[in-house]
């Protein structure tokens, strides 16, 4: 089974209600005989794998990781800015933490992460009626778990408590209420595990599909966010323990095209260079065309630029013109800056080839833009300037295992353990930053050591949608010295608002919207 950018083998699963009229007696009931139902589908192991593959096909769409899903990341971070007033209204109210239920971007993710948990039900559901290939049924299964359990830690991240499905939606009335954040996380965790116990690990001939190293690093993840730090490093532990995962020695090797499904990624969402101007900006995901993503255009310095990297964290590198005895490459490696080289070293880019806002970076005033996931790398301005790129998203990599592993460590009290994985992550051969602790981080005492680790995640995993799963758990435990959002309102901004037409249309959660919208 191979789920890659070049090969997808999927099929659309779709499941109407049939509508049924009454007007009179004589009145018949009419079927569309176009549409498969699930009783009729779902017979063997090909057809459980293709309702499988659709679930696939939704998390890479517009409404999720091709668009909509790493901004709604990025702008409730403190690690982006607009870069000009190009920035759309609905992306700047997110920004600025003016965000209604109306908004775009956010009812847009809501929506794509409710038909991936409608598709995981659907396959999880059938699974039992499979029984020509068990093994390709209990794979299938478990993967449908591993991404249901992905979109419901992203709802309840952004959302809190939100309507709990563990079985489609047959009816009209089968609306839920909101449920309560335990329950929510109490499925996420089952999920996870089960998905961990029946996944295999990483094979060369299953690229895209999720793993046990994937649902472990998940469940790491989640139950870090859980504050359950012996369970994280008891999952995390799993992934490092099996051989299967090291860091790459070139650090760009993560955000580059012909280095992908590497040694370090442990989950990406593949996608497929379709030529220029070639984007579905319709939404409608079609599991057997390629889809391309607009990361590329969105970010790309001689492009839209609609996001530059935030001045805080572009200062949060250790640089020798504030008293590191060493400046970060991974500056370089993240970020494109007026004088650097592009499309395989044949360009210089200018300031004015980057449209809109400058960045202020140790006292000077520079034009910087995003690099990670660009393409700029191996391509003129001309080409870019337009250009919906096909390089994965990397979803997971071993980089965060061990940070997370540091901060599990960390709050365990096993400080010198805890320090030994964030020298892991900068030992990497192009990166080599000296060795905690610096005159910059000392690690004696466990504040320290937290630093160290905020600091650490913040440069090695910048703009990779993590920041905003990071200030929910860090803010409660009073670990900024600064809060991060010059706007935020406490009982408020920790969370979004409800989308509007889960409010219009859900008789059950309708009055039941967030504090503060």
């Amino acid at each position: 089974m191979k789920l890659s950018k070049r090969s997808i083998r999927t099929a659309c699963i779709m499941v109407m209600l049939p509508i049924m009229y009454s007007c009179n007696d004589n009145t018949l009931n009419t079927i569309n005989e176009n549409v498969v139902s699930t009783t009729d589908y779902f017979k063997n192991s090909d057809e459980l794998l293709a309702g499988t593959n659709s679930i696939y096909a939704t998390v890479r769409n517009i409404s999720l990781v091709a668009r909509e899903w790493f901004f709604l990341h990025d702008l409730r971070s403190d690690e982006v800015a607009a870069g000009g007033s190009q920035l759309e209204v609905p992306r700047f109210q997110i920004l600025s933490g003016n965000t209604d239920p109306t908004n775009s971007v956010m009812n847009s993710v809501w929506n794509g992460l409710y038909t991936v948990i409608h598709r995981a039900n659907t396959v999880i559901e059938n699974g039992p009626n499979v029984t020509d290939n068990t093994a390709v049924r209990d794979r299938a299964v478990a993967e449908a778990k591993f991404l249901r359990a992905w979109a419901y830690f992203e709802l309840v991240t952004f959302w809190g408590g939100v309507p709990l499905y563990t079985a489609p939606v047959k009816s009209p009335s089968d609306y839920q209420p909101r449920a309560e954040v335990n329950a929510i996380y109490t499925l996420i965790i089952e999920d996870l595990r089960l998905a961990a116990s029946a996944l295999p690990g990483k094979a060369a001939t299953d690229k895209g599909r999720a793993t046990n190293g994937a649902a472990n690093a998940l469940l790491g993840r989640v139950l870090l966010q859980r504050a359950d730090y012996a369970g994280a490093k008891e999952a995390l532990l799993k992934v490092t323990a099996s051989g299967a995962y090291t860091l790459m020695d070139r650090y760009l090797d993560n955000f580059e095209e012909e280095t992908e499904f590497n040694a370090e990624s442990i989950f990406e969402v593949a996608y497929v260079d379709k030529g220029d101007n070639d984007f579905n900006w319709g939404g409608t995901d079609t599991p057997n065309s390629a889809q391309s993503t607009i990361r590329n255009q969105e970010y790309n310095p001689v492009a839209w630029r609609n996001l530059i990297p935030s001045d805080k964290l572009l200062n949060e590198f250790e640089n020798t013109a504030t008293g590191a005895t060493k400046t970060d490459p991974r500056f370089s490696f993240s970020f494109y800056q007026t004088g650097d080289r592009y499309n395989n070293d044949a360009d210089v880019l200018t300031d004015a080839d980057q449209n809109g806002n400058s960045s202020l970076v140790n006292g000077v005033r520079k034009k910087v833009s995003i690099r990670k996931f660009m393409i700029l790398y191996k391509e003129g301005k001309a080409k870019a300037s337009y250009h919906p790129g096909g390089n994965n998203q990397r979803i997971i990599r071993y980089a965060e295992v061990l940070i997370n592993l540091a901060e599990c460590e960390a709050e365990l009290g096993n400080l010198t353990a805890a320090v030994g994985y964030l020298n892991q992550v900068r030992a990497r051969k192009s990166v080599a930053m000296p060795a905690y602790p610096t005159s910059q981080f000392p690690t004696s005492t466990k504040a320290q050591v937290i630093k160290a680790i905020m600091h650490e995640k913040m440069v090695e995993l910048s703009v990779e949608c993590m920041r905003s799963i990071d200030i929910l758990r860090w803010r409660p435990k009073g670990y900024f010295t600064q809060e991060p959002f010059s706007y935020f309102r406490a009982n408020r901004d920790e969370l979004l608002p409800i989308p509007v037409a889960e409010l219009d249309n859900n008789p059950l959660v309708n009055g039941k919207q967030n504090p503060g919208y």
